[in-house]
């Protein structure tokens, strides 16, 4: 889908003409003359319809939220404080929106797939966007529940936590956007040592983190790693200190999506990036982000121990 329309582009093409007419327009830019020259219409048709679905689905979950919000907000059942709150989501939905065009723009100038800024920038606006969501509906929640318990977790351990697991989803858009999970198919060894040869080679070598295959990876790498071990850590500290039942549910539902993530990370880069594992590596992701958040909502909102 080479255009843009938020408003009529909700109707796919209908009959054989226009079907010609968007594939006459695909023909147009690089990513068909370049590597796609063979497709017939059909192939076009199926291509078509993952970005169409995806669009699709993205206006209907704004109007899903949109619905109810003037409805609610009609009626008076949303405080200032809330209503505010919600606004800020539909801005950064209709953000989203944009910046996903933004993204596919880049893939129809010169280069036949889209830049890795521009998907990071996409992927990191929605998990930004579900991320608040979340964090917002936890607060309701538990602001609510009288059982939130206490906590002696220091606050600033896990939203540092939380901050760092955002940077690891955002490191794997680098990933995936440069396709740097095709080289160094091993593990725990990027070929036959720990650190690759080439590392940080570009000059400046600032520029490798966001540019140089293999130093993305590296840096995707690290990131799993020490949020593993922050993940380990806070889950004995969340034992062994007097908590509430609730917070050591969602701080060891962490560390079990962690593993699960690590684990699906591992086979996605031995297996050389099998679609369906990729995907659930990345939705992975989000849930560690989930259970990340929850956690610190926990936290924050639990009362503390009479002790301290």
């Amino acid at each position: 889908m080479v255009e843009w329309e938020p408003l009529v582009g909700i109707i796919p093409p209908l009959d054989q003409q226009t079907w010609l007419e968007a594939f006459r327009k695909y023909q147009q830019f690089p990513e068909y003359q370049q590597v796609y020259s063979s497709m017939s219409l059909i192939e076009f048709k199926r291509i078509f319809y993952f970005e169409y679905t995806h669009r699709l689905l993205g206006r209907f979950v704004g109007l899903v939220f949109f619905v109810p919000l003037i409805i609610f907000w009609l009626k008076g059942l949303l405080t200032r404080q809330l209503l505010i709150k919600l606004i800020v989501v539909l801005i950064l939905g209709g953000t989203q929106g944009l910046i996903g065009w933004y993204m596919v723009r880049s893939g129809l100038i010169d280069e036949p797939r889209v830049s890795q800024y521009r998907l990071t920038a996409h992927l990191g606006m929605a998990v930004a966007l579900y991320g608040y969501i979340v964090w917002l509906s936890c607060g309701l929640f538990l602001k609510t529940n009288p059982k939130r318990g206490f906590s002696t977790l220091p606050k600033g351990y896990i939203l540092m936590l939380i901050a760092a697991i955002y940077l690891m989803i955002l490191s794997g858009g680098m990933v995936a956007g440069m396709r740097a999970g095709l080289i160094w198919n091993t593990f725990p060894l990027m070929g036959v040592t720990f650190f690759p040869p080439g590392l940080y080679g570009m000059n400046p070598n600032w520029l490798s983190i966001f540019e140089d295959m293999t130093t993305v990876q590296f840096n995707h790498r690290i990131l799993a790693y020490s949020i593993f071990i922050a993940v380990s850590t806070l889950l004995l500290a969340v034992i062994k200190g007097n908590n509430s039942l609730l917070l050591k549910r969602a701080v060891i539902c962490l560390f079990i999506a962690i593993c699960c993530q690590i684990a699906l990370g591992i086979a996605t880069l031995l297996l050389f990036v099998p679609v369906t594992i990729a995907v659930l590596h990345q939705a992975c992701a989000v849930v560690v982000f989930t259970f990340a958040i929850i956690s610190g909502q926990v936290a924050i909102n639990s009362e503390r121990s009479p002790m301290i």
